[in-house]
Order: C-alpha cells, then structure tokens, then sequence
C-alpha cells in the first residue's frame, strides 16, 4: 500500500501556480461540454423515448459521476502536482499500471479524441464561414498547432484562452434554453405524458444501455482537472469547488438542453442526430437556425480541444520525469524538463501536437477511439480503487460509498462496452498492453525511478 500524507511530498520547484477556482472548474466543464451536447441527447431521447427515461438516465450518470468527482478531489488533493491519474495509478499499483495508462492517453487516446473533435468541427465552421476545399481540409491540422502553440508559450495564455472560451459557453447555452421557452417555440404538450414511451422506441433494455453509455461520454473529461493540479493555486479549496461545482453545471446544462430538445422538436421527429440538429436551429431562429447552432458548436468544441491540450502533455511531463529517475538521462528526458523561459510542459506539447496530427494525417482515430474506450474505463476504475490502497486514512463523509458507486458504475460499464464489441475491446486491451514492452526498452537503463512524492510502501 502507498502513503498519500501530503508532508512527504516534494514539490516541483520549476512549476507556478497560476490557476484559480474559475479556471480549474472550466476544465471540469469543458471537454464534458463539447460536440456531444448537441449530438447525444437528440439519439438518446429517439432510442428512450421517453422524457421521464431521459432525464433518469442523466441523473443516474450524474449520480455516478459526482461519485468519481469526490474520489478524484480526494486524489487531486492528496497529490496536487500535474499528472492526475498516472501519479495516483503510480502510487496506488506501482509503475507499471501507471505506465500503461500514461501510454493509453498520450500516444494513443487522446490525439485521437483531439483529432477527431477537430474534424467534427469542419462542417460548422463552414456553415459560418465560406471556406474554401483545400483551406478545410486543412482546417484540422490548423487548429490543432494554433493549440499546440497557444500551450507551448505558457500556463498564463492557454489558461486565460480555456478559462474564457469554457465559461462563454454557460450563458450561451443558458440562453439558448431560455429562447426556446420563452420565444413560444417550446410546447410542453411535446414533453408530455412523461412517462409514456414513444412509438418507434427502441427495446427497453436496448435502450437503456445505450443511452447509459453515451451519457458516460458525454460527461466524459471531468477528471482532467487532476492532470493540472500543480497548476492549481490552493488546490485543497479549488479542486474541490472545481470537481464538485463543474460535475453539477454540467448536469444542469445537460438536462435543460435535453428537454429544451424535446420541448421543441417532438421525439417522434427525431430522426437523425445531425437532422435534428438543423431541425431545432431552424425551429429557433428560422433561416439563420444554422449558423447559431454551427456557432455554438464551435465554441463549445473549441474550449474542448482546450482543455485536452492543456491537461494531456501534463500526463508526459510527469510519466517523463517518474520514469527518468534520478539520472535524469535516457529517451524520456526531454519530456521531463519545462521550458526555461514559458514554464511549460513544451517538448510534450510537441509530442502531443505531433501525435494528434499523426492520427489525424492516417485518417485512424475513429478505430483508435473505438478501441481504446473498453480500456479507459477500466483505468477510470482502478484510478477511484487506489483510494482503498492508502496508509493514511480517507476521512470523508462520502467514504467509501462514493469510490464503491463509481467503481460498481464504471464496471458495469466496461462489462456492456465488452458485450457490445468484445473484439474492439479486448484489441485495444492490447494495444495498451505493448505499453509493457515499451517501457523496458525507454526505461533498461535509470536506476530506480524517483518520485514527485516518496512512497511509503507498507510490507
């Protein structure tokens, strides 16, 4: 078992704390509030079809999820350095486990998740902006370096970028609920009988299942607060405002888009996701229905790809600098050092940047993301149970109820991931498993490996 007693951590003295409560909680809130807004609810409600069903389903995932925000506070606070869930895998199950999770997100998961958020935004810049063929092919490998740079140079700038962008996007979809009721263009008639399923509706179970996991990914990215708690200025209060108070506006937001959605264009309308979409934009706002939700898209997908720029090459830096060691030499080095002037992670900025457009150039992050999610839940997982692998005890009210809820909830979501597509499951199970071999191969040479905290393993 692994000591989390603040007093044995050793801070790193190249970083600043630069980040508030305001721009901790825009990174809780915005990868969750992404493209999928606009998408997932609309599927959901045509495969319940049920109002009453739509909005369990939401409460039930939101139950579950503020479930993993107070384990992640009580994780972020015990180690409040970047890293998240690689530093508490670290501490929890040793280095190996870490590892694998370190290499799942920075070379695999997230430039595809980065990726392919930038291609999903094409089509709405474009409903904005004449772009020209060849300037929106090449759109995505635009906006993915104007990331990486906006990072490189500094916490100060990306931070101040995300922080605006994340927040901007709360009154926006307020107000877009808002017209929708008070306009005239809402009709509660289409919400209601509540309770009563809609012809067409898929199988209760079917559906059930189905809506369960796209509402988990939905609310997906509210961990990546963790990854930049060395960032955070006290990281005891903020974190646990951040976590707690960004799960809850999330909630909010989604279910009040949600019956916004339905109050507009009746589930019995609903026919595709993106039809949808273009049915409640013109429903709104008539002929220029379109552009305003292209624009809302786009900002709720750019504070996104913000969030994921800032907090993933944080996970490089700190797996570099674990697994360098005290000789501060071999492949990884050059991950684990921070610019000398900007003080930020750059050369895994690059890294990062370099792998998305990788992705993005291979046309793969569809199969990636495919692939990789069966194993991103059960690292999620483990990341709550190293709660129970601690020497000092967790005193909290919620403990050890809220790690058993997220743990039992992220488990029965991996065993429906697998029964969906055991074979994507278990390749990208794999996949992350070459991790192993990668890491003796970076790692033969260093003595044993240093810690950002000294672990106190008990026998």
């Amino acid at each position: 078992m692994v000591s989390y007693d603040n007093q044995t951590m050793e801070a790193d003295p190249q970083t600043s704390r630069q980040m508030g409560v305001w721009a901790a909680t825009a990174v809780v809130t915005g990868e969750a509030i992404s493209l999928g807004i606009f998408l997932t609810p609309a599927g959901m409600a045509r495969s319940l079809g049920s109002p009453a069903l739509l909005a369990a389903v939401w409460c039930g995932m939101a139950l579950i999820t503020l479930a993993g925000a107070l384990c992640f506070t009580e994780l972020a606070i015990r180690n409040p350095h970047d890293g998240g869930e690689y530093l508490y895998l670290r501490r929890g199950f040793g280095p190996r486990a870490a590892f694998l999770y370190g290499w799942m997100a920075a070379i695999v998961m997230y430039p595809g998740v980065a990726a392919a958020l930038c291609v999903g935004t094409v089509p709405y810049v474009q409903a904005l902006f004449p772009v020209p063929a060849a300037v929106a092919k090449a759109l995505p490998a635009l906006i993915l370096l104007i990331l990486g740079a906006l990072n490189y140079f500094g916490t100060r700038l990306s931070s101040g970028v995300m922080t605006a962008l994340n927040w901007l996007k709360v009154p926006v979809l307020a107000a877009l609920v808002g017209w929708a009721f008070l306009s005239g263009h809402a009709t509660m008639a289409n919400i209601g009988p509540l309770s009563a399923r809609r012809p067409g509706s898929d199988p209760l179970i079917d559906a059930i299942a189905g809506a369960t996991i796209s509402a988990f990914f939905c609310f997906g990215g509210w961990w990546e607060a963790g990854k930049i708690a060395g960032e955070v200025r006290n990281p005891s209060r903020n974190l646990a405002v951040a976590f707690s108070g960004g799960v809850l506006i999330v909630t909010a937001i989604y279910l009040l888009l949600s019956f916004a959605f339905v109050a507009v264009v009746p589930m019995q309308q609903i026919r595709s996701n993106t039809a949808f979409v273009a049915l409640f934009g013109q429903a709104l706002f008539g002929a220029a229905g379109a552009r305003v939700l292209s624009m809302c898209v786009v900002l709720c997908v750019l504070g996104g790809l913000m969030v994921l720029s800032m907090a993933v090459p944080r996970v490089t830096y700190a797996l570099a600098r674990e697994e360098t060691g005290t000789t501060s030499t071999g492949p990884l080095a050059a991950l684990s050092r921070l610019h000398p002037r900007f003080g930020s992670p750059a050369n895994a900025v690059l890294l990062q940047t370099g792998m998305a457009l990788l992705v993005l150039m291979l046309g793969a992050f569809d199969r990636i993301l495919a692939f990789i999610i069966f194993s991103a839940v059960v690292f999620l997982a483990l990341t709550a149970a190293t709660l129970f692998r601690t020497i000092t005890p967790v005193r909290r009210w919620w403990y050890p109820l809220a790690p058993i809820v997220f743990i039992t909830g992220s488990g029965v979501l991996a065993v429906m991931l697998l029964m969906h597509n055991p074979v994507s499951a278990l390749l990208g199970a794999g996949v992350v498993l070459c991790g192993l071999p990668v890491r003796w191969l970076l790692t033969r040479r260093n003595e044993v490996p240093r810690s950002v905290a000294t672990d106190s393993i008990s026998p």
